[in-house]
């Protein structure tokens, strides 16, 4: 009875420390509920905080909580570009901000398009008289160009400032297969349609290295001339053609020589920084610590000045990231998923659509979901454009030839109108540990595919043929949307990458401009006058579960991220490459149909990883269930 009496009480124990435990995570998640979402009520007269730790991307990702707190690591901070504009147009119109602060120091970058919009808000920001400050401890391209647009650039005296360019290497695994004895049968039509070369090659074909030469040589002109507009005084061409003559010359300061070079304005310390806000706007008798000055965040920002609903709807619709077949998203193209919004959306008294596209392309299938869900909007005789943002190629085209009207801009990557499928087999890596096939065929095709045994000619000769078929629906999609011949289309096809100004001169887009210019032409088209419409976004409202996530793993973002120098950012980058390549493994051993995928236009999120680690509660919970 003494040892039933123990058990018992240990269990008695056990269940008391588990109502504990979930009365606590009740609590603590009601509170997050009721916190989540910042107040309009927390806004103040002073200066505008835009905490940017993480990227601007076209479309928030969805978090995914168990891949979160299995690698106890909280998710990247997401941006979307039209929120920024719009806080920051909000801004400029508003007496109660007196000046805006970029802070930067966790910024982890943006694709170019976007940072030309942000920067272009910031100008109008300047333009009403109120100063535009930023802080960082190190600058690189991105975050280098948003800061030339503001009125004081200051930088940490520890940290530094570099600009590399667009550009770099590509991860090739030919080598590696080969060692292996992996066969990468390689399905391609385009011969300049690049996605398959690193299975294939140990190195770049000509016709891909003369692609992306033109490709990148068009984007840095772009990004140089922004960048100089902006800020005229800055020496760019010695800081980016004689880099270790510029550096050596501050004897190794990055910072001094950061500032000599003129990409920054001042040097000096976050107190610094702060006591000079507290010139601009004021101090905060509240505020903690010295320094304290009136301020607002982004989140109530964002809350305190909505998106117009006044008016007639142009629906906008967002095809963001790679596309997938199946529901994924948002922040991924789910092909299922986006056609069910637009499906949704048909009862929807829309007078336009707007398909706001940022992806690279990918499932074949996918695509062409989302083509004919277009299509099905266009049926009821309404406008239809389609605003290209940072990529909007091989898939991504594919998904714009619907449109009456294409808009892009000069920093857009658009094209690589291209197919292609990528398939192992291991037949003679069977073979290298004593593994061999036989048995008794009854046709070409028994037992095929076969990954183990390999493929028979018939099957490579099926695929390709197939290949081929749906290279050639993908001309007759633009031949027919562009006015182009089948020969047109493939001149300016077979997988080449075009910038936006090129893709314009071949007749891939109709016009500059980003989302507003499209929104603003299809109200023109549906016969609506200014200020009678509104935007409304199909399926891009958070969920009310996402944004407690967000709230829980990641914060409202309003302290300053933990700042890094040039080594530290270098670091991160090293990262970000570990998870190229195992996306790269994915794309090559994931069951994957035929691809419609650009190589040479990767997402921002290509280039970073999470950097920040869970920790309170969650992080304790992580390590409990995780041992």
């Amino acid at each position: 009875m003494g040892f039933a009496g123990k058990v018992w009480r240990l269990l008695v124990g056990i269940k008391d420390g588990l109502v504990l435990l979930l009365m606590l995570l009740f609590f603590s998640a009601l509170f997050a509920v009721l916190t989540a979402r910042p107040s309009p009520g927390a806004v103040r007269e002073g200066a505008l905080v835009m905490d940017l730790s993480g990227i601007i991307v076209e479309e928030r990702s969805k978090v995914d909580p168990f891949a979160a707190l299995l690698s106890q690591q909280a998710p990247i901070g997401e941006f979307q570009a039209r929120d920024l504009v719009r806080a920051l147009d909000a801004a400029a119109a508003d007496k109660r901000i007196e000046a805006v602060v970029l802070d930067l120091e966790g910024f982890l970058g943006a694709g170019q398009v976007h940072l030309t919009e942000v920067g272009a808000a910031l100008d109008r920001v300047r333009a009403a008289d109120k100063p535009v400050l930023t802080y960082a401890t190190a600058y690189t391209d991105d975050s280098m160009l948003l800061a030339a647009h503001a009125s004081e650039v200051w930088l940490n005296p520890l940290g530094g400032a570099v600009i590399a360019g667009p550009g770099g290497d590509i991860l090739f695994y030919k080598g590696l297969l080969d060692k292996l004895r992996v066969n990468a049968r390689i399905y391609k039509v385009g011969e300049y349609k690049s996605a398959v070369e690193p299975y294939d090659r140990t190195s770049l074909s000509e016709p891909a290295r003369e692609n992306y030469s033109a490709l990148f040589a068009t984007l840095w002109e772009e990004y140089r001339a922004n960048f100089k507009k902006a800020r005229p005084g800055a020496d760019i061409e010695r800081v980016t053609t004689r880099p270790v003559e510029w550096v050596e010359a501050a004897r190794g300061d990055l910072a001094t020589a950061a500032l000599e070079a003129g990409l920054v304005d001042k040097l000096g310390s976050r107190a610094d920084f702060d006591a000079r806000l507290v010139e601009l706007v004021g101090e905060d008798d509240w505020g903690d610590g010295p320094n304290a000055y009136p301020h607002t965040s982004l989140g109530a920002w964002l809350q305190d000045n909505p998106a117009p609903t006044s008016g007639s709807a142009i629906g906008v619709v967002t095809v963001a990231g790679e596309i997938v077949d199946g529901d994924a998203g948002p922040g991924i193209a789910g092909g299922d998923r986006i056609a069910d919004l637009l499906d949704e959306a048909l009862d929807d008294d829309l007078k336009a659509l707007v398909v706001r596209v940022d992806s690279p392309g990918g499932s074949v299938l996918a695509s062409e979901a989302i083509r004919e869900a277009i299509l099905r909007h266009k049926a009821k005789n309404i406008p239809i454009a389609v605003s290209m943002a940072n990529v909007a190629a091989s898939g991504g085209y594919w998904v714009s030839t619907p449109a009456d009207r294409i808009f892009a801009e000069p920093e857009t990557i658009t094209g690589s109108i291209g197919i292609f499928a990528v398939i192992p087999t291991f037949e003679d890596t069977a073979a290298e540990i004593g593994i061999t096939t036989d048995g008794v065929s009854t046709t070409p095709l028994s037992g095929q595919p076969n990954i183990i045994g390999g493929f028979t000619p018939e099957v490579d000769a099926i695929v390709q043929a197939s290949i081929e078929n749906g290279y050639e629906d993908f001309l007759s999609r633009v031949g027919s949307a562009r006015n182009l011949s089948r020969d047109q289309a493939d001149r300016i096809g077979q997988g080449q990458v075009w910038d936006g100004g090129t893709a314009r001169q071949l007749g891939l887009v109709d016009q500059y401009g980003g989302l507003d210019e499209a929104l603003a032409w299809a109200a023109q088209q549906a016969n609506l006058e200014d200020g009678d419409w509104h935007a409304q976004y199909i399926g891009t409202e958070p969920s009310p579960a996402d944004t407690l996530l967000r709230s829980l793993l990641i914060g409202e973002g309003e302290e300053a991220a933990e700042g890094r120098d040039v080594a530290g950012l270098i670091a991160m980058r090293q990262q970000a490459q570990i998870a190229r390549i195992e996306a790269d493994v994915d794309r090559l051993m994931g069951a994957r149909g035929m691809q419609a995928m650009c190589l040479a236009c990767p997402s921002v999120k290509d280039r970073v990883t999470s950097p920040a680690r869970l920790d309170g509660l969650l992080a304790k919970l992580v390590a409990l269930f995780g041992r």
